[in-house]
């Protein structure tokens, strides 16, 4: 049986509503994939305070948000715990040029994504991070006709069938709690990681 509540993670209200309404159906929660995300290209000094907000707002207060709710969930509930899985990126490793926002928010998730693994030990909640490197989606299709390189030129990145970030999900998902994928990185085999190039 699934359950479909359409959510602002940036609104607290809204968060809070479908955790009440999740724990109404279900009784408890199990495992949180944070994964909502906005991404943002253009240089430093062009961008705007709300567009820098923008982007805070849904890639690191939202997932704050929608994990502080799991993390209450899962500490309380009988038998206790859970896992929290948070969408990290490349970028939180190696960012990519005039995307300071998603690079500075995805760094910032990692932080996250460590204190809640330290938290969770005393409550049976496991939490790891997936960074994910051009998944083929909407946000990507852009890479196919060239984006920007460090080095100032413009080249088409290779993608992966989103699939796969499914697969990879599923697989975090699938362990028993006393076990955790602190860190796991999917990507395109071909794109441009280390150094970006």
């Amino acid at each position: 049986m699934g359950l479909a509540v359409p959510t602002d993670v940036t609104d607290p209200d809204s968060v809070a509503s479908l955790f009440s309404k999740t724990l109404q159906a279900y009784g408890r929660v199990d495992l949180l994939f944070n994964n909502a995300g906005a991404g943002l290209t253009k240089p430093v000094v062009d961008i705007t305070y709300d567009e820098w907000q923008a982007v805070v707002d849904v890639n690191l207060t939202g997932s704050f948000l929608c994990a502080q709710a799991a993390f209450r969930a899962m500490a309380g509930q009988d038998p206790r715990g859970g896992r929290i899985i948070n969408n990290g990126s490349l970028s939180a490793y190696v960012p990519r040029p005039q995307a300071i926002a998603y690079n500075a928010t995805k760094h910032a998730v990692t932080g996250l994504t460590k204190s809640l693994s330290l938290e969770g030990r005393a409550f049976d909640i496991a939490c790891g991070q997936l960074d994910i490197g051009n998944a083929a989606t909407e946000m990507t299709s852009r890479m196919s006709g060239g984006v920007l390189q460090a080095d100032g030129s413009l080249a088409p990145e290779p993608t992966m069938d989103v699939a796969n970030v499914g697969r990879a999900v599923a697989y975090m998902a699938s362990l028993p709690l006393d076990a955790n994928v602190q860190t796991m990185t999917v990507m395109a085999t071909s794109m441009p990681y280390v150094g970006r190039g």
